[in-house]
């Protein structure tokens, strides 16, 4: 369901470092790692949010060049409920809500999405995307006319 995801500008590269500079701590260590951030950083709960939809909604919208089977529309719908979930939490809780979109993304991650070194280390592929993000973050900002 597209209509659920609207057209926006990509995350500033700031705002890709300071999300992936929670997830990555937080998927090596646990909560002590990431402990006071919520709180000192208020707009993290959009930029982990802005993270999930870019990292969920690829992989679970309908590719409209695939063959479509009934799994095509259980799975657009399972990311559809995610990700409102995880905006109706962030949009109601934002402090509490940073943690657990970070987990979810991380649990996304490590159950979906393959590690690109093919070694089952979700800390690759969360850095890869890191690096994947940051270089259209970089790319879209830093074009002529781009918004600041």
């Amino acid at each position: 369901m597209p209509y659920l995801i609207p057209s926006r500008t990509p995350l500033t590269p700031e705002q890709v470092e300071r999300g992936f500079d929670y997830l990555l701590p937080l998927q090596m260590g646990g909560g002590g790692a990431v402990a006071g951030r919520a709180e000192a950083d208020p707009e993290l709960a959009f930029v982990l949010l802005r993270l999930a939809e870019d990292i969920i909604w690829p992989v679970t919208a309908l590719d409209e060049e695939a063959d479509l089977c009934a799994d095509s529309f259980v799975l657009d719908e399972v990311g559809c409920v995610l990700l409102s979930a995880l905006r109706d939490w962030a949009r109601t809780s934002p402090a509490t809500a940073v943690p657990g979109i970070a987990r979810s993304i991380i649990r996304f991650v490590e159950n979906v999405i393959p590690d690109p070194d093919d070694h089952g280390d979700t800390r690759a592929t969360l850095e890869a995307m890191r690096d994947g993000h940051l270089a259209l973050a970089h790319a879209v900002h830093s074009a002529p006319g781009a918004h600041r």
